[in-house]
């Protein structure tokens, strides 16, 4: 069974990328079994139109706690509807019942809702006004241009200025999502999730 925390179709914004986070449970003593349904479901899905990747989040411990997070990311709702409504992923949600333990847990975001939902969210913390999570967006990517920006660019004074951006952005990128925004997000996850008046 799926249960999906995603907001309501209406409220999803269909001109943007999708991110979807899937949360499940290897059954106990069928963690190999659970890998290839995982990676089969994963390869159809990246046959559809507009897919933008996979990640996986192994459990650190998979004897004790077997959970996995699945994410993967779709260039528009449109696309993702597509690949939600597709037979073949119905067929391996049918196959999830011999090798998952409970529910899949689905949940959709966008925008900048990636960075400020934890992983594990299960639908029962709030995500982040929007002018919050432009603050805190705009802060960190001001502090980058301004201090790593000049050091990448001191780096690569002799490379062509197009070389030069690419490569502060490889840099940024995974900076951001790895790195900085977990670790914004978890400091300031009292005043982002404390409730206002607007």
């Amino acid at each position: 069974m799926v249960v999906d925390h995603a907001k309501d179709d209406t409220d999803v914004e269909s001109n943007g990328p999708v991110t979807v986070i899937v949360n499940s449970k290897a059954r106990k003593g069928k963690i190999d079994e659970f890998e290839e349904w995982m990676d089969g479901i994963i390869h159809e899905s990246m046959k559809f139109e507009g897919h933008m990747g996979v990640n996986v989040i192994r459990p650190i411990d998979p004897l004790s706690n077997p959970e996995y997070v699945i994410i993967f990311r779709f260039n528009t709702y449109e696309n993702l509807t597509k690949w939600q409504n597709s037979e073949i992923r119905k067929e391996w949600l049918e196959k999830s019942a011999d090798v998952t333990d409970g529910e899949l847990i689905v949940q959709k975001q966008t925008g900048l809702e990636f960075w400020f939902t934890p992983p594990h969210n299960t639908g029962q913390h709030a995500i982040p006004p929007r002018y919050k999570m432009a603050i805190v967006t705009g802060g960190i990517v001001f502090a980058l241009l301004s201090s790593l920006v000049p050091l990448i660019r001191q780096a690569t004074a002799m490379l062509p200025q197009t070389l030069s951006i690419l490569a502060a952005v490889a840099i940024m990128v995974p900076l951001m999502t790895y790195v900085i925004m977990p670790s914004a997000t978890k400091l300031l996850r009292p005043w982002l999730s404390k409730k206002t008046l607007f």
